[in-house]
């Protein structure tokens, strides 16, 4: 079982940035972080393994960064240049065992609470 607890959300004008966090009660080998907007369904963000390997949503656009300190077993999600678009409750995702990289939800067995950012005028 590994327990995921997001802070860092909150409110922030258009343009602006911020810092997501999340800390793992222990290491994971794929972590992810995904995204669900009023309405829709959940959709993945970014994902980086224990290897290095990462990768983007397109609309992300050069404007967020995924990274990882594995001494503090922490996830960050940099994000730059915020857009209203951007509005939605942040998850962070993670899965122990050896996995491809993947946004599909369906392959994460461990889930955060969410972190909500709103950003608007």
């Amino acid at each position: 079982q590994v327990e995921l607890v997001e802070s860092g959300g909150g409110s922030v004008q258009p343009g602006g940035s911020l810092r997501l966090s999340c800390v793992a009660s222990q290491n994971a080998y794929l972590m992810a972080w995904f995204r669900q907007i009023p309405g829709k369904e959940r959709e993945g963000v970014a994902v980086l393994d224990d290897g290095g390997s990462l990768a983007y949503q397109d609309f992300v656009r050069d404007r967020f960064t995924i990274s990882k300190d594995n001494v503090l077993r922490t996830l960050f999600l940099t994000m730059n240049r915020l857009e209203p678009e951007d509005t939605a409750v942040y998850y962070c995702a993670a899965v122990v065992g050896r996995k491809k990289l993947t946004m599909r939800a369906e392959a994460y067995d461990f889930w955060g609470q969410g972190t909500r950012v709103i950003v608007s005028a």
